[in-house]
């Protein structure tokens, strides 16, 4: 069993409120899940801060360069919504 973790920082300008940034991140979530259906995706942190939000997500296979694979594609679907300017981001993938 080969697992994928990622943490990514998002940044975005221009919200007025936490409700924006919400739609936002709920409107990311819903369309990566629906595109990458096996995957787990969660903000995880920095939820009271209206311009940051910290995502969480996690795909399980038995293989690991497909892992490798989908997590790549999370981070370049991510990036090319142009709705946020991607911070750091910490990836690791662990063999069981």
């Amino acid at each position: 069993m080969v697992v994928g973790i990622a943490r990514f920082e998002l940044y975005m300008s221009g919200n007025k409120s936490l409700k924006d940034k919400r739609r936002l991140i709920k409107s990311l979530v819903e369309r990566a899940r629906s595109r990458f259906p096996s995957l787990s995706l969660a903000e995880v942190d920095s939820l009271d801060l209206k311009d940051k939000a910290t995502i969480g997500l996690g795909y399980v296979s038995n293989d690991a360069s497909l892992v490798n694979s989908v997590l790549d594609k999370v981070t370049s679907y991510i990036e090319s919504t142009g709705n946020f300017r991607m911070g750091e981001k910490e990836m690791e993938i662990i063999h069981f």
